[in-house]
């Protein structure tokens, strides 16, 4: 069996978090099954500078054409994206630019699948190629891609188009495949929830006190882990700890809103409470999971949030609010608490709620041991077989 992943969502050497949860799910599947081929297209917007100045496109700009990740091959063909007023063309861009790319692939390493990820715009024009080549496709909906984009009327109607015609449909919750069939009652005989896994190996206990002291750690510990951006909520977390007075809280990660938060830190009078880690390495996040006793995540959005897993299998519980699949995640007191209210008094509440209740790390590591990668990869695979035949 060979396997072609395309998705924009991959980590790249400019890029080692982006679409991680992506690379973590093949990888699983290639440790189990090792009998088959794989070739990853992780197309990239095209910029034409890498000069720092031009920030987040510099970035873009200074990624390979192609790199070698987890003994992978990773191709990273750069298509046109019109910023802001393009979002409509982005499927037709990409399809542009990655046909004669993928066909020339094929040719050379003639795949019998291909696996995308992300509905808009990567679904869209993974299907489009995989019927003009006439291989299977299998898409997986990941979040925003059903949760936001169908808000829009064209991305919604390709977004139709795509579910129409795709052979299967992955989602990483329940909450997206219902969306996912309401808006193409067709998708319903062919969708898969496929709820992503933790590493159970990576994301264990630590020695806390030590980790703790490390930190120079004491009291009550929160942690909030995400991009710097309004939906991960960071700003509600940090409104909420005027009312908890002596709670630290960590954040952990970068983005656009970083000065933001840091003038929202100051306005509220918290400089004493609140510390600021910038981004942290994928290896290293066990560490602040295992010093911390509680992650926030205030989103407002997400399909499956792997952070949540990730702090229960370091032993730490959650307080989330209970949007999309986060209450799939959350389903007993030993998880963590969910709360409703999307504010600082809701973060406040569930603290408080928490403590009150505060379960045990052991049994909070237990929980998140249900949630390994073994089904997961099973499933997939069995799914990649019956598609294909």
């Amino acid at each position: 069996m060979r396997i072609l992943t395309f998705t924009s969502l991959f980590p790249n050497i400019a890029q080692p978090r982006h679409g991680i949860f992506v690379a973590e799910r093949l990888h699983h599947l290639r440790s189990k099954y090792p009998g088959f081929e794989s070739r990853v297209v992780a197309p990239v917007p095209w910029f034409p500078s890498n000069n720092p100045a031009f920030g987040h496109y510099a970035v873009l700009a200074s990624v390979p054409n192609s790199e070698q990740r987890d003994g992978v091959e990773v191709l990273h063909p750069h298509y046109l994206v019109i910023p802001k007023v393009g979002m409509s063309l982005a499927p037709l861009l990409m399809t542009a630019r990655l046909l004669p790319f993928i066909k020339r692939l094929h040719g050379e390493f003639p795949f019998d699948l291909i696996d995308a990820h992300f509905l808009y715009p990567d679904g869209v024009a993974a299907v489009a190629i995989a019927h003009i080549l006439n291989v299977p496709v299998i898409v997986t909906a990941r979040g925003n891609d059903l949760s936001l984009y169908p808000r829009w009327r064209l991305p919604r109607i390709q977004l139709h188009w795509c579910l129409r015609h795709t052979d299967a449909l992955i989602t990483v919750c329940q909450a997206l495949a219902d969306t996912a069939i309401e808006l193409s009652p067709a998708v319903s005989t062919k969708t898969h929830v496929l709820r992503n896994g933790v590493d159970l190996e990576r994301f264990r206990p630590l020695d806390r006190e030590a980790e703790r002291a490390t930190l120079g750690l004491e009291g009550l510990v929160l942690l909030s882990v995400g991009h710097l951006i309004e939906r991960k909520g960071h700003h509600l977390a940090i409104q909420a700890l005027s009312g908890l007075p002596g709670v630290t809280l960590l954040i952990a990660g970068d983005g656009p809103w970083q000065q933001r938060l840091e003038a929202l830190v100051c306005n509220c009078g918290v400089q004493d409470q609140v510390r600021f880690l910038g981004h942290v390495d994928h290896d290293e996040l066990p560490r602040l999971y295992n010093a911390a006793d509680v992650l926030v995540l205030a989103s407002s959005r997400e399909g499956w949030a792997n952070v949540l897993l990730e702090a229960m299998a370091c032993g730490t519980p959650v307080v989330a609010t209970a949007v999309w699949g986060t209450p799939e995640v959350v389903r007993d007191p030993a998880a963590g608490v969910l709360i409703q209210e999307r504010s600082p008094d809701g973060i406040r509440d569930g603290i408080r709620k928490l403590q009150g209740n505060c379960p045990d790390r052991a049994d909070t590591r237990r929980y998140a041991e249900q949630y390994s990668w073994e089904e997961t990869s099973r499933k997939q695979w069995e799914l990649f077989k019956s598609v294909i035949e």
